[in-house]
């Protein structure tokens, strides 16, 4: 979910400490990847800016859909955590102890709890991973990218996901008095604005209606995340104003946005320098989750038909990370994700990547089943043939006892 930019900038923009809120999902038909692709891992392309990411979101939809993920995907997404809790986006050498130069950051970390408390029985782990999270949330009480970063609507969003995720109140967790919501709230837009939420202030403190943030913060500021992500009651689509807004206000403007943002064509675009505007498949996405849990899963039918006609392509050329997201804004808007558009987008999730033991263990079983019908006819078989055998032994020796 939330921001999606290039792995090159991605890197060019954590070096300057002002990374977008989380990598995009690497297409699976880039060139060949820059370091080894570990076993357990979902996906085929370079894992160094999404490894993490694409992992555990893998993890969250499989959960959604009931099944249990296999056991080396689990172990993956474990050994990447720092001995501090913390998780970067991807760790080559996951045996050697995180030092100042391993890049830890709150979206991996955040998603990576998620992931986890998807799949159960690692507390230890998500409870260190929370704790690294708490010591670095900011004095606004939000997050930025990198510990230390300013706040920003991504980041705050997919950590209040986490927090979500484990049990934990957003709200009851706070730095100097302010609480995550606090954070969202100030990112929020005037309605004469459009009530948008902005992804962070720019250096003169000016906010910008980004749909991206948006759509993150539409959900955190529900109090929500991708793993708890539901449809919520059918609400106003107009944009109100409020002094002060409360988180909820906030969240229902925010999907006033985005109902204006997704247009006549049912889907956002994205800009690129020199190009015409583009469909933002991943955004559109995102869009259809935010609108479905504020306003109910009609909300979303919309921008969800267009995904069905028009995502599953961009899904295959994209990743389990892709696939991910549609699972998810399927799931949420009330679709099934195993007939969206006439792709079963469960079953090309888990060809990216280990089979679910649940999927693993039905496989199993119809081949069981499968084999034992095999056998059972060749029984039947046997049997027919002996059986005619026997029948033309008993018809000759009748007709000769008659000659």
């Amino acid at each position: 979910m939330y921001v999606r930019r290039s792995a090159a900038a991605l890197a060019a923009a954590a070096v300057i400490g002002t990374a977008a809120a989380t990598p995009a999902a690497a297409a699976d038909s880039s060139p060949s990847p820059s370091v080894a692709v570990p076993a357990g891992l979902y996906g085929t392309a370079d894992p160094t800016y999404d490894g993490v990411w694409r992992q555990s979101l893998a993890l969250i939809a499989q959960h959604r859909m009931e099944l249990e993920p296999a056991a080396e995907a689990i172990d993956w997404l474990t050994g990447q955590q720092c001995a501090n809790g913390a998780f970067a986006a991807f760790r080559a050498a996951p045996a050697k102890a995180c030092d100042a130069k391993v890049m830890v950051d709150t979206n991996s970390t955040a998603i990576a709890v998620q992931g986890l408390a998807a799949v159960g029985e690692h507390d230890t782990a998500v409870e260190k991973a929370v704790t690294w999270l708490k010591s670095v949330q900011n004095k606004d009480g939000g997050w930025g990218y990198t510990p230390g970063g300013a706040s920003d609507a991504n980041s705050t969003s997919v950590v209040v996901g986490a927090l979500d995720a484990v049990g934990t109140d957003p709200a009851e967790v706070r730095k100097d008095g302010e609480s995550p919501y606090d954070a969202l709230v100030k990112l929020s837009l005037p309605c004469a604005d459009g009530g948008a939420f902005a992804y962070q202030p720019d250096k003169k403190g000016k906010l910008s209606a980004n749909a991206d943030a948006t759509a993150a913060a539409v959900v955190g500021a529900l109090g929500q995340g991708m793993l708890t992500a539901k449809a919520g009651d059918k609400a106003e689509a107009a944009c109100a104003d409020g002094s002060p807004l409360t988180p909820r206000q906030a969240a229902a403007n925010g999907a006033a946005y985005l109902g204006e943002a997704l247009g006549k064509d049912g889907h956002l675009k994205s800009a690129l320098a020199g190009a015409e505007d583009q469909p933002d498949y991943g955004n559109t996405a995102d869009a259809v989750v935010a609108l479905a849990v504020q306003g109910g899963e009609s909300a979303a039918q919309r921008p969800l038909r267009w995904l069905e006609k028009n995502a599953v392509t961009w899904a295959k050329q994209s990743g389990p990370a892709a696939y991910a997201q549609l699972v998810l804004a399927a799931d949420a808007a009330g679709a099934d994700p195993r007939d969206f558009g006439g792709t079963n987008l469960v079953e090309q999730l888990n060809a990216t990547g280990p089979a679910p033991r649940k999927a693993a263990d039905q496989a199993a079983a119809k081949q069981e089943e499968d084999d034992n019908s095999f056998g059972a006819w060749w029984y039947i078989g046997v049997f027919l043939v002996v059986g005619i055998g026997i029948g033309f032994l008993l018809s000759g020796r009748n007709k000769g006892g008659r000659r």
